[in-house]
């Protein structure tokens, strides 16, 4: 006979493991997008996650209209 149990005993843990390598670098990705890190939790929610990589794709990020350091001279002045 067999058993049709899947993953039922390691379920719960494979799921926050899998979503946790998926939701570190969507964090810091929004973070150094210039977005608020609470909008990478969007990336384990089925669906929205293809939206979320649509809107990253092609929105302007926030942290390319921050002014840039003036770049260094290399002899110091």
């Amino acid at each position: 006979m067999m058993m049709h149990d899947g993953m039922w005993g390691m379920g719960p843990g494979m799921m926050i493991v899998s979503a946790l390598i998926v939701l570190v670098p969507a964090w810091r990705i929004c973070v150094k997008a210039g977005f608020s890190g609470w909008l990478g939790l969007l990336a384990v929610v089925p669906i929205v996650n293809v939206l979320f990589l649509h809107f990253l794709a092609f929105s302007h990020w926030p942290i390319e209209h921050r002014e840039s350091p003036a770049p260094e001279h290399p002899d110091g002045s």
